[in-house]
């Protein structure tokens, strides 16, 4: 099911390294159309404790999908170390374009379908031509 407009849905957060997040974000709502339902988390210029404050600011209460640059590092741990609190919200890492615009066309799934689904999109997507 998609809702295809933009509107309600799961939150869709974002978190790498530097600039890619916004970067990311920024062409998945190029591609899509549909804006202002991903948000970007850099880890630049803070700490672990802040840049998980940061992760858990842009989540707020609604279910999510976080999507990580790297399978380990940072970024992945200040995710883990409190989503066990939130059974509503499920993590991806590797994540890739693929993934985002998949995500934003699927929103309107439970977190863990939209995050299984969205991982297979962007797996699918990881071609050597």
């Amino acid at each position: 099911m998609s809702d295809g407009d933009g509107r309600g849905g799961l939150n869709g957060v974002v978190v790498a390294h530097g600039t890619l997040a916004s970067a990311m974000v920024d062409a998945a709502e190029q591609i899509t159309g549909i804006r202002g339902m991903l948000k970007a988390v850099s880890n630049s210029g803070c700490d672990r404790g802040a840049l998980e404050e940061r992760i858990w600011a842009a989540i707020g209460e609604a279910p999510s999908v976080v999507f990580v640059d790297l399978a380990a590092g940072s970024c992945l741990i200040a995710v883990l170390r409190r989503v066990r609190e939130r059974p509503d919200v499920r993590v991806v890492t590797g994540v890739n374009l693929a993934m985002l615009v998949d995500f934003l066309f699927h929103r309107t799934l439970p977190a863990e379908e939209a995050a299984a689904h969205a991982a297979a999109s962007g797996g699918s997507a990881i071609r050597v031509p």
